[in-house]
């Protein structure tokens, strides 16, 4: 039986662009007579209303490589990893049964995960258990509530993640203990993907990944990226919308801290993506989008020959 890589996965964090490269991978993907299609794995692009916020693919991106799963979900709606899974996979699902070749580009690696694996996720805390925690975070602050956690769990939360200190404080008030993915971001990857996937992530050095960021700040600014968070939050706005970095400092007006969150997001994400057991990491370093898509579809045709001869070296999978 002939191996091939099914799935593309493409990922890395705020300022590298990613959606450059998925453009000219599958540019080159569709040279070869394939037909590709995006599937979005970050966790604010869901949101429909926050697409400048987030730094969702722009119309003349998308006319250029369809994506799948961007603005589905309503601003004012809670949206979690679970639900996301459901929708990920079916969509891979129905592209690998009508011939086209996904690729995932996200900088959310929980999102990346789950659209890929299946992962042990805690089912949703009563409404009320939330409403408290919220409105404890909103009073006292993210780093407070963070100081209350087991120190097994504080070693592995950043007191500014107001996410995932809200998440592990509810499951913890809900008398549970929070799965694997809240101590220390547990397995990144299961032993087993649900499809062969090629795994690439794209990093940058700190100076050039800082100058990028504050570009691409810049830009969302000009483009309104205040105006479109301050009508998300008249609109009520749910936890899950309002935790997109920036949200509240471009309110504000305060770009130098909106770079600042992105850049030590960044950072994190980097550090996790070089541990990362099976994925190749591609240096930007000044190389175009073109140069870039080059070396990783150089990187997935030559896993396809390896694994043709070797099948048991390729990412593991199981049928979903």
């Amino acid at each position: 039986m002939k191996a091939a890589p099914a799935v593309i996965a493409l990922f890395g964090p705020t300022g590298t662009g990613k959606t450059g490269v998925a453009i000219e991978v599958a540019r080159r993907l569709r040279e070869r007579g394939e037909r590709p299609v995006a599937i979005n794995c970050d966790a604010i692009q869901v949101y429909r209303g926050l697409e400048t916020l987030s730094g969702s693919a722009t119309p003349e991106e998308q006319a250029e490589l369809e994506h799948r799963l961007l603005g589905i979900v309503p601003v004012t709606e809670e949206f979690s990893a679970g639900r996301y899974a459901e929708r990920a996979q079916a969509e891979i699902d129905r592209a690998l049964e009508s011939g086209r070749r996904p690729i995932l580009v996200g900088g959310t690696g929980l999102y990346l995960r789950a659209a890929l694996a299946e992962i042990d996720l805690r089912p949703a805390v009563p409404d009320a258990v939330r409403a408290e925690v919220e409105a404890e975070i909103e009073r006292r602050g993210s780093g407070a509530l963070h100081h209350e956690l087991p120190a097994r769990l504080r070693e592995s939360i950043h007191p500014n993640d107001r996410q995932r200190v809200a998440r592990a404080t509810e499951i913890l008030r809900d008398g549970r203990e929070p799965a694997p993915d809240h101590l220390g971001g547990g397995e990144l990857w299961t032993a087993r993907l649900r499809w062969p996937a090629a795994l690439a992530g794209l990093t940058e050095t700190d100076e050039l990944l800082t100058e990028r960021i504050r570009k691409r700040v810049d830009a969302m600014a000009r483009a309104g990226a205040g105006e479109e968070a301050a009508a998300a939050l008249a609109a009520g706005a749910s936890r899950t919308a309002r935790a997109a970095i920036g949200f509240q400092e471009f309110i504000e007006g305060d770009l130098d801290r909106v770079v600042s969150l992105h850049r030590r997001f960044g950072r994190r994400q980097m550090t996790w993506m070089r541990r990362m057991d099976r994925v190749e990491v591609f240096e930007r370093r000044g190389r175009s989008d073109h140069e870039l898509a080059g070396a990783v579809i150089g990187f997935v045709d030559g896993r396809h020959e390896q694994t043709a001869s070797d099948p048991d070296d390729w990412v593991a999978c199981e049928s979903g």
